[in-house]
Parts: structure tokens; C-alpha cells; sequence
């Protein structure tokens, strides 16, 4: 990143607030979706987010990854999971705004990180410091005393935390553009998403076309909604750091918390706060050690440009000198018989 200009950086930074913002705010829209169902609103989402997304490759003229994909079984395996993990992560967060659970649907992307780093150690046999040995505890205990809070394991973040955690993994595995996989997943869960549609409509229960000409293009737009945030996500990913994206990531869940508890006025007994607060305290652990490695990489790297630098410099210095010895011929006393 560090050839990238000022401007290119602020650039991302926009895009990077505005794809971050549009996700956290998105619990907005899927009330005015009602009275369709969750089902019937995910059914509507794969649909038409194939179809931005197609129309979107089909103009930039971007489809030779699909054919290469297809010869790919193992690739193509990959996506089909993705697709199967999305499907769920979709379905239960859409459920969990619609069923007034928005406070809750936040807790799973908060702790998001720390799942991902203990299925790192579990699944990768990845090895954690220290820190972030203490995140991870301080997020388990932060789920007991949520889980006495509700009176029950908080199941929605839980599932939104591992099904996200494990769509990541995989997505690392398949190694596909952000638009391009989605194209793809969509591409999986339309004929499913189709059929169901088709049957709700037979059955006289389909809400598309039946609530008004507003219900059908709110529907319509789950495609931009679920599209545009990754375009602007995609254009944030190559001109920002890694670690400045770690950091706009927490804006999402933290809008949807806010959103929670002053628009949606959803309870915060005090052992939920208490809860929350041990998140906070494991997330605030993981960025403190994330910084600190960071700062440290970017020493090392710097001091060891420096020496390649000396190293070179020194190298010449000393090619110049022996250019100099053999021009001037041999040293008198090594001269001698």
C-alpha cells in the first residue's frame, strides 16, 4: 500500500466507511420488507443478486474465471459450501431484524474475529500469542454471562459468528474475487431460491406482486443492497491497509448496536451490558496486539531496507577500491622477490 497516493487512500477510506456503513445500517431495510417472510425475503435476495451481479460482470465483460472454475471440482466444491454457510448467515440475520433481535444479530459480527481465530487454532493448528490467548478467554466468558442474561446460549450470534467465520475460511481457500464469487454462490442458490418462490406463489402466499408495485422493487432491491457494499468493500480492499479495514470492520455492528437499543428500543438488561463489555474488552486486547505487530513488522521491514541499502552501498565502495588497487598496479612491497 505504500505506493499508493494520498488521494488513491482517501479514495479507500470513503469506500471503505461507506461499505461498512451501508452494512451496518442495513437493518433499516429489511423491515420494509414485511409482511414477506424471511424466506421468502432470502429467496428474493439470491435471486436478484445474481442478477446485479451478472449484469455487472456481463458489461465489464468478466466471465473467463467461470469457465476456469468449472473445470475446478475441488474449487467448485468450495463455492458450494460457501453458498450453503452464506445461505444460512443470510437467513438467520434477516430473521433475527424482522423478529426484533437486532442487538443480538450485532453481538455475532463483534465477536466474529475472536470465532475466526479459534477456528484458526482448531481447524488450522495455528498458534495464538499471548494477547490474543487472552481475547479469546475473555470472549468465552463474555458468552457465559450473555447466556445467563438471556436465559439461554445466545444461538443467533452464535450462528452468525461461526457460519460467517467459516464462509471466510473457505472463501481464503478458493481464492475468487469478491463480485466474481458472489456471482458464483448466487449463481448455486438461484435454482433452489427460484423453485421456492415459484411453489410460495402456487400456494397464493408469495408477497411479489401482490402487496404493490413498492413491495416488488423493495424485493427487487436486495440485489443492489447485497451488491453495492461489496463493490464498495472491493475498492476499499486495493488501496487501504489491512490493518486500517480490521479496524472499519467494528463500524458495522457497532451501527446495528446503536440502531438496536435508540431505533428499534430493544432491552439492555445490565448482565447484557455486562456481557457486551467483555466483547469490547476481548476485541480492544485483539487490535491493541494487532497494532503492536503491525508497528513491529514495519520496524523490521525498515531496518532491514536500511541494511540492504548499507549492504550495497558498502559493496560499491569496496568494487571501487579494487578498481582503483588494479588500475594502479600491484603494491610496492608485494612486488618484492
Amino acid at each position: 500500500m505504500a505506493g499508493k497516493s494520498k488521494g488513491e487512500q482517501h479514495i479507500g477510506l470513503l469506500n471503505g466507511f461507506a461499505a461498512y456503513g451501508m452494512w451496518g445500517l442495513v437493518p433499516l431495510f429489511w423491515p420494509l420488507l414485511k409482511p414477506a417472510g424471511a424466506i421468502e425475503i432470502l429467496a428474493h435476495r439470491m435471486v436478484w443478486s445474481l442478477a446485479v451481479v451478472g449484469a455487472a460482470l456481463l458489461v465489464m465483460r468478466r466471465w473467463a474465471w467461470a469457465g476456469e472454475l468449472l473445470r475446478q471440482p475441488r474449487r467448485l466444491g468450495l463455492i458450494t459450501i460457501a453458498a450453503a454457510v452464506i445461505t444460512v448467515n443470510w437467513g438467520v440475520y434477516i430473521w433475527a431484524v424482522n423478529s426484533e433481535h437486532v442487538v443480538e444479530a450485532s453481538l455475532g459480527y463483534f465477536i466474529n474475529p475472536l470465532v475466526t481465530i479459534a477456528m484458526g487454532v482448531l481447524l488450522l493448528k495455528e498458534r495464538l500469542r499471548p494477547v490474543q490467548w487472552a481475547a479469546v478467554g475473555v470472549g468465552f466468558a463474555a458468552v457465559l454471562v450473555l447466556t445467563i442474561g438471556y436465559g439461554r446460549p445466545p444461538w443467533i450470534s452464535l450462528c452468525l459468528a461461526f457460519s460467517f467465520a467459516t464462509y471466510g475460511l473457505v472463501k481464503k481457500k478458493v481464492n475468487l474475487g469478491g463480485i466474481e464469487s458472489l456471482a458464483a454462490e448466487t449463481a448455486i442458490q438461484f435454482l433452489p431460491a427460484l423453485a421456492y418462490l415459484l411453489w410460495l406463489g402456487t400456494k397464493g402466499d408469495a408477497t411479489f406482486g401482490t402487496e404493490g408495485a413498492g413491495h416488488a422493487a423493495l424485493l427487487a432491491a436486495t440485489g443492489l443492497v447485497t451488491a453495492i457494499p461489496l463493490v464498495c468493500f472491493g475498492a476499499a480492499a486495493i488501496r487501504v491497509p489491512l490493518s486500517t479495514l480490521g479496524l472499519l470492520q467494528y463500524l458495522a455492528p457497532v451501527f446495528q448496536f446503536l440502531l438496536g437499543i435508540f431505533y428499534f428500543h430493544e432491552a439492555m438488561p445490565p448482565e447484557r451490558w455486562a456481557g457486551f463489555a467483555l466483547v469490547w474488552l476481548a476485541l480492544s486486547l485483539l487490535t491493541f496486539d494487532a497494532l503492536r505487530t503491525a508497528r513491529r513488522a514495519a520496524r523490521t521491514l525498515r531496518a532491514g531496507t536500511r541494511a540492504s541499502r548499507t549492504s550495497i552501498a558498502t559493496g560499491t565502495v569496496s568494487a571501487a577500491r579494487n578498481a582503483d588497487s588494479v588500475a594502479a598496479g600491484p603494491d610496492p612491497v608485494d612486488a618484492k622477490p
